[in-house]
């Protein structure tokens, strides 16, 4: 198989060049999907002949055909290849990416079909945990939603609790992680700070009693007081941009649907430095991932 042209950049107009047709679209899927060579999915024989189709291959062993996007996150799309590869670039480089209703309005589809499109490619958006933050590491929660009576401090009622870590360099701010918790408990933010800090970073939090506990597994955790953010002003900022995000492209978001804008914003917020790269990445995870069931409310 020829070497793939990976496709790299944000500019539309090379975009449109690059993908014209859904048979564009299904070419590059196959490269995606058998980069490391062909497999047989049922047989794990290695040898194939073309499929009914085009792009599809056929096992020489078994007979077993599969497509280029069957198994894949593009498995029964319920619009054209080529609109999926519009909406999957869209998100991916622009700054802000886009709202369903926007995605609607664009791309002449339904909104509910674009939202539910994009809960798939919020999950490909996922961390891949293998890259924990490292060095300097301030972590806090915050809460999105209104304000509600005699719900203070930590006490989220009926809001969301996030936790998020935020790595501090020299020269400004590196990657960041962020996660949906159920209370500020030291299990939930323990679980927080295994899966996306290491255990060496230099952890520094305010002086919630939550994270006393961790301090014995991670041995560099220090707490310091906020002094009303002041002493975490890097980490503010990075919250209020969530924040004004979430109310100026989405406007609302429930809770079983808040883990996928988290991972959307971080995805295009840690690629920033090399955002021409972002859409073939999120390519290969929808194809490598597993089809994924929609929910079933919003």
């Amino acid at each position: 198989m020829a070497e793939r042209v990976k496709f790299v950049g944000v500019n539309s107009i090379t975009f449109n060049r690059t993908f014209k047709t859904d048979d564009d679209c299904l070419k590059y899927l196959t490269f995606l999907k058998w980069e490391e060579g062909y497999s047989c999915k049922r047989c794990q024989n290695r040898k194939y002949s073309q499929g009914k189709k085009l792009h599809n291959r056929r096992c020489t062993k078994c007979r077993y055909e599969e497509s280029p996007t069957s198994g894949t996150m593009f498995d029964k799309v319920k619009f054209s290849l080529l609109k999926a590869f519009h909406i999957v670039f869209k998100i991916s480089t622009k700054k802000k990416g886009m709202s369903s209703l926007e995605l609607s309005n664009e791309f002449e589809l339904r909104q509910k079909t674009c939202w539910e499109f994009k809960w798939k490619i919020q999950q490909a958006m996922a961390s891949s945990l293998q890259y924990p933050l490292t060095g300097t590491v301030h972590v806090d929660e915050f809460m999105i939603g209104g304000p509600e009576l005699e719900k203070r401090g930590r006490s989220k009622g009926a809001k969301k609790l996030i936790v998020v870590a935020l790595e501090i360099l020299e020269s400004g701010v590196g990657r960041a992680y962020a996660e949906v918790i159920e209370n500020a408990s030291a299990k939930e933010l323990g679980s927080f700070l295994q899966k996306y800090v290491s255990k060496e970073a230099e952890i520094i939090s305010d002086e919630w009693r939550g994270y006393i506990p961790l301090k014995s597994e991670f041995k560099k955790l220090e707490q310091i007081a906020s002094d009303d953010g002041k002493n975490f002003k890097d980490i503010h900022i990075h919250i209020m941009n969530i924040k004004s995000w979430l109310r100026g492209i989405h406007h609302h978001c429930t809770e079983e649907r808040m883990q996928g804008y988290l991972n959307e914003y971080h995805y295009r917020f840690n690629r920033r430095q090399k955002m021409g790269t972002t859409f073939d990445l999120l390519l290969k995870r929808m194809v490598k991932n597993d089809p994924i069931r929609l929910l079933s409310n919003n």
